[in-house]
């Protein structure tokens, strides 16, 4: 399989949750697929990549086995399994090739883990920087039953520098410096640490850790480790728009590589937010820009609509890392897995079946992402509630308004407001949120039907089931920041009785709708129970 190496992919769960992806054959499709990646979930986090092919699980091969069956070996797997996946562009070249993508690489190119709930042990980058007594550690090569030579910490002093860092006695030793040692001698390793100067980067194992990789057969490096042990912090900012959008300068700069932030305002969000200047933006929303031209690093940042998460590091921080060989998304990581509720989120099944065609099929066709910008006449809806009751619906959609243009109906019942589920909130609170949202509005929004589906099979409705229609209308585009406004607020309204909305609901239904709505394509079945759909999958 020379030329086509693909990932070591080790996910890993917490009692209760998934990894956070479905697992799919489709038509015309060749092999097992990863779709659907949840945000935030151990798949996304350790890297897996929507259209990414599984070829091995926990070291089998399975590209040419039923899809039942490697179901059924990654549920087998427990709390952690180890994948070998190669990108969706790779390969379908093998495949139009005629490699044998069943004769595994002697070493495969990456690494990646994300060690959620603790089920695989980690790997440590320590960082030592020497005092006048030394680092406060010896070494000493040993050889092992099969004759292979390891170099091990002895002789780390209480309190002293290695101590300090987090190294252990009888750690072994894997990397100086981002560079593997592992076939180094004794005197060899010992230059490279004094070359290092007054402060060295060493990655290490323990001996519970370096059998549990040695078992899986997967080669130790620095995209394995934790970086808790480290001295330095990227920072998380999340940024809310204000009225002079976030208030800083994203730039490129001569003879640095990456993406800065400039020229910050006082009092901004970007300076309550805790952005420094010349800070390297390293991710938004969780995903690298690094390989990113700035141009679409601020599409990115835009289409985040009025709030923002950015992850940066200052200058010192950026260089630790580097000395690592590892990223600053490796603390977003172990941040997020902290994050993680103690409870999981409720259950809903492994995929939804999709009906026999009807007039009114209840899909997640029925569910709506929409994206709004204010215009000087407001959003143009108005929010209708029943007093006492939860649940806010849509109503008098103005035609050719924002709401209209991003796909809003009379009736859809309103999910989430900017990502903030609110079908338990009173009216008062999801209009709060909504004249929070500023010039930008997101809604998840489900039609009727498809509320009282997912409620009746007791489905949590989350932008996990949201089924995007190749007919999806698209939002108002974003203005620059020279164009823009200030608006009005929306039009938004609750009804004065009980007995007014039930009349609204009586006329509406004796009055049938002599309007078609206009044919939407629908994405392939996700159905595994019937043989003859389109695709099938499940959720891991």
């Amino acid at each position: 399989m020379a030329g086509y190496r693909p990932r070591v992919i080790v996910l890993s769960k917490k009692p209760g949750q998934s990894f956070g992806f479905f697992l799919r054959v489709e038509q015309g499709e060749d092999g097992h697929l990863i779709r659907n990646l949840e945000r935030g979930s151990p798949a996304t986090l350790v890297g897996l990549k929507d259209g990414d092919r599984i070829l091995r699980v926990n070291g089998t091969y399975v590209d040419e086995m039923d899809h039942s069956r490697v179901v059924d070996l990654v549920k087998e797997s427990g709390a952690s399994v180890t994948f070998h996946v190669l990108d969706v562009a790779s390969y379908k070249q093998a495949k139009t090739k005629g490699v044998d993508l069943s004769d595994p690489p002697a070493t495969p190119t990456q690494h990646a883990m994300n060690g959620v709930g603790g089920g695989a042990p980690k790997p440590k980058l320590c960082y030592l920087a020497k005092s006048s007594g030394g680092y406060g550690f010896s070494l000493r090569s040993v050889k092992d039953e099969r004759g292979d030579v390891g170099m091990f910490m002895t002789e780390v002093a209480p309190g002293g520098v290695a101590a300090s860092a987090g190294v252990k006695t009888n750690d072994r030793l894997i990397e100086v410096n981002g560079e593997n040692t592992e076939n180094a001698t004794h005197d060899q390793i010992v230059e490279k640490v004094k070359a290092s100067g007054s402060s060295v980067m060493l990655l290490l194992v323990d001996e519970d850790t370096d059998t549990f990789y040695k078992i899986k057969h997967i080669m130790i490096g620095a995209g394995l480790a934790t970086v808790k042990l480290l001295p330095l912090k990227p920072r998380i900012a999340d940024l809310v728009k204000g009225s002079d959008g976030y208030g800083y300068f994203l730039r490129t700069e001569p003879n640095k590589t990456g993406h800065f932030i400039r020229d910050i305002d006082r009092g901004s969000p970007a300076e309550r937010a805790g952005l420094k200047e010349m800070d390297r933006l390293v991710a938004v929303e969780g995903v690298e820009v690094d390989g990113c031209s700035h141009e679409q690093v601020v599409d990115r940042i835009r289409q985040c609509g009025n709030k923002c998460c950015l992850l940066v590091v200052d200058e010192d921080t950026d260089t630790l890392y580097k000395m690592g060989g590892v990223s600053p998304l490796f603390y977003l990581e172990e941040i997020m897995e902290s994050l993680l509720p103690a409870t999981p989120p409720p259950s809903y099944p492994e995929c939804v079946p999709a009906p026999a065609p009807a007039p009114a099929p209840v899909t997640t066709d029925l569910l709506k992402l929409c994206k709004m910008e204010k215009t000087s006449a407001g959003y143009g809806f108005h929010l209708n509630g029943i007093q006492g009751v939860f649940g806010q619906y849509i109503k008098e959609v103005v035609k050719g308004g924002a709401a209209d243009r991003a796909g809003l109906e009379d009736e859809d019942m309103v999910v989430e407001v900017d990502g903030v589920n609110v079908e338990q909130s009173s009216h008062e609170q999801v209009v709060g949120l909504i004249r929070k949202s500023g010039s930008l509005l997101v809604l998840l929004v489900a039609g009727k039907q498809a509320n009282n589906h997912f409620k009746a099979k007791e489905v949590a409705i989350t932008p996990q089931l949201f089924v995007p229609s190749s007919q999806a209308r698209s939002p108002s585009p974003v203005p620059s920041p020279s164009l823009a406004r200030s608006h009005t607020p929306a039009q938004i309204d609750t009804p004065a009785t009980l007995e007014e909305v039930q009349e609204e609901e009586e006329e509406e239904a004796a009055e049938p709708d002599t309007t078609p709505h206009q044919a939407r394509e629908r994405t392939p079945s996700v159905s595994s129970a019937a043989s003859s759909c389109s695709s099938v999958d499940e959720r891991l």
